[in-house]
């Protein structure tokens, strides 16, 4: 995809959209509501036409290609099964279309509900099936006729948290046993981190940044990057003749300084370490007073005010000793941060 822009009225929901998509990959579209990503998704499956641009599969340009001659496999958030069909009706549906023999059907559609393990399902009427199952035969209807590409609009979104945590793990292993190139629309955060080989971040219509989970969270592009994956909290940068500084303390770097002009320091909570012994050799200090501690079960948050008045959280593991000796609010405290976690930014892009 090279140069894609499409536009409603004056609003530019793409915004001369470039993206190269590997092939064999699993690659996510992450970003808030009206980013822009479901309109790409759209454009890759040939239901939205762009003003202009390129779109490829491969060396062929598709873009003036309808969606049926595509090669394409897609779920759709709301699944769009047919409620009058059997599972095995519905998942039959795509090879019926194209003609292929009734026990060809018959036995492909067998395979594809054992892949979504869903076999002997077939017979079952769609209102028999839980939520998790509907959306295995919606998957199952998309890659029966073996698609070179799936695509999928927020597939598990009707899915309460605990089912959907299973869910991304199974797709994420369906995908992999597939070898199928994969395209993903999603709005969470976690659901892309745990699931992607890349991601794609959009916002105005634009990608933001494109890299794989590890590298979007522990060195984002810009600010609007870090916000939105993840908890952060961004701290003023000065730039002096020595380096730069947070609220006058010098900070130590493992990397060289980023080119922007305008930088902020982004500090993810369980990256922060609460100093028992004051400041520490090597490390980035900053003196703190506690303000509050939230118990989470299994970790807490630590909120505290910087000596310029900026507040900052901490996250911490929960163990007996670590409950038993946090600081009460009120309290004068240091917080350290190595500098390889001490990550610089661009300030723009929020």
């Amino acid at each position: 995809m090279a140069g894609v822009t499409k536009t409603y009225g004056k609003v530019h929901a793409l915004d001369d959209v470039s993206l190269e998509v590997k092939s064999g990959e699993f690659l996510t579209l992450l970003g808030p509501s009206g980013s822009g990503k479901t309109t790409l998704l759209m454009v890759l499956a040939g239901f939205t036409r762009p003003d202009c641009g390129s779109l490829k599969f491969g060396d062929e340009e598709v873009i003036r290609k309808p969606p049926h001659l595509r090669d394409l496999g897609m779920t759709f958030q709301s699944y769009a099964l047919f409620p009058h069909m059997s599972v095995a009706g519905n998942v039959g549906y795509p090879l019926r279309l194209r003609r292929v023999p009734k026990a060809e059907v018959a036995r492909r559609v067998e395979e594809a509900l054992e892949t979504v393990q869903l076999g002997g399902f077939g017979e079952r009427r769609i209102d028999q099936l839980s939520g998790g199952q509907r959306q295995r035969v919606a998957v199952a209807r998309a890659i029966v006729f073996e698609p070179r590409i799936l695509l999928m609009d927020e597939p598990l979104s009707a899915l309460d948290k605990k089912l959907r945590d299973q869910m991304q793990i199974e797709l994420r292993h369906l995908h992999e046993k597939l070898g199928m190139t994969t395209v993903y629309v999603t709005h969470d955060q976690r659901e892309a981190l745990t699931m992607s080989d890349r991601i794609a971040v959009v916002n105005h219509g634009r990608i933001m940044q494109l890299a794989t989970p590890r590298d979007l969270y522990e060195r984002p592009a810009n600010r609007f990057v870090a916000d939105f994956i993840g908890e952060s909290t961004f701290l003023d940068v000065t730039r002096r003749s020595d380096g730069v500084a947070v609220e006058e303390t010098p900070l130590i770097l493992s990397e060289p300084l980023p080119e922007a002009r305008d930088l902020v320091m982004m500090i993810r909570p369980e990256r922060i370490r609460l100093s028992e012994t004051g400041p520490q050799d090597g490390a980035n200090n900053f003196a703190a007073t506690a303000t509050e501690v939230v118990y989470q079960g299994d970790s807490y948050l630590l909120h505290a005010d910087l000596a310029g008045g900026k507040q900052i959280a901490m996250r911490g593991a929960v163990t007996g000793k670590s409950v038993s000796s946090l600081p009460a609010s009120g309290d004068k405290i240091t917080l350290t941060i190595a500098p390889e976690d001490t990550v610089l930014i661009d300030a723009g892009e929020v």
